[in-house]
């Protein structure tokens, strides 16, 4: 009798081709050419990779990926390390900062303190994953007042991300940081409020459109009603939710082609636990790099021109 790994083998090989129907539906180039200046950059995360900077540099590049996106390194020296893979391997690359303290004044400290050495190494962008979901709308505002006057002068792009338990963990509740920020720019995570809304977002299409025209960067992952993310993007009973993600991207990438800007995409699928695993074993249903690089191949086919 086959065990649990045999039967999840044989049942992945019969029915791959099922699997990728569906979300190989969306590798298709849906645009006219774009305004000069446009380009498509697709960045890798180190998310569940077990290896160092110069190991995963090495894959990131191979596979194809023009950079990555890892949480900003909290030494001199692995910053140097992670700094010399990349130019090694010619990647481009930008940082999360964030903090984890649940007070507010040493948590800002510690985001201050990550994104100053964030900025001091020019990454492509500064993805801002602080604040707290039960700190204060005025506690919150600081976090990113700070981060826009901090970063003045400096080119780098500031991006605050929608994220469950940080600031923007909610559609309604991010319309009023936008109506309150004038120069607020997002990273778009939306698959974080499919979970927080228990929906595609259907019932508010205005706090949708909202955010994505102040959406500059996009992480690529597809949730649904009841997660952050899908087991497999592959498979066809996700095909409703892979629509619902691509018809948000779509918006952006075409105001972003029109403009004749870059719009950055960060493939990130995670590992267990964030992927689905089975009872006992831990064993993860699908594989996290594969589905990462068939969403970046989608991405590709689908917005690069």
């Amino acid at each position: 009798m086959p065990n649990r790994r045999q039967f999840l083998t044989t049942t992945a090989m019969t029915t791959t081709g099922i699997l990728w129907n569906s979300l190989e539906s969306f590798a298709t180039p849906i645009y006219p050419p774009a305004t000069p200046g446009f380009s498509l950059i697709v960045l890798a995360t180190n998310w569940g990779f077990d290896g160092n900077h110069d190991a995963f540099a090495a894959k990131v590049k191979a596979e194809g990926y023009d950079g990555v996106e890892i949480w900003i390194p909290g030494t001199d020296k692995e910053r140097a390390e992670f700094s010399a893979a990349m130019q090694k391997n010619n990647l481009k690359f930008g940082f999360l900062c964030g903090g984890g303290s649940q007070d507010p004044v040493k948590h800002l400290a510690e985001f201050q303190d990550g994104f100053k050495a964030a900025l001091s190494m020019k990454p492509i962008y500064i993805n801002c994953h602080s604040g707290r979901d039960y700190f204060s709308f005025d506690v919150n505002k600081k976090f990113m007042e700070w981060s826009y006057e901090a970063a003045k002068g400096s080119g780098v792009p500031i991006y605050h991300e929608t994220h469950r338990g940080r600031i923007l963990y909610s559609a309604p509740l991010t319309k009023n940081y936008i109506d309150s920020i004038s120069n607020l720019r997002l990273t778009l995570d939306i698959s974080h409020w499919c979970a927080v809304h228990e929906s595609l977002l259907s019932d508010q299409p205005e706090n949708v459109a909202l955010a994505l025209s102040k959406t500059e960067h996009i992480h690529a992952r597809i949730g649904h009603a009841e997660g952050p993310q899908v087991n497999d993007p592959r498979a066809p009973e996700w095909d409703y939710a892979l629509k619902a993600h691509f018809a948000w991207w779509d918006k952006v990438v075409e105001r972003k082609r029109a403009e004749g800007k870059p719009i950055t995409f960060l493939t990130e699928f995670g590992p267990a636990d964030y992927m689905p695993t089975l009872p006992y074993t831990r064993q993860p249903v699908a594989d996290q790099w594969a589905i990462n690089v068939y969403m970046k191949d989608v991405l590709r086919k689908r917005y690069g021109g």
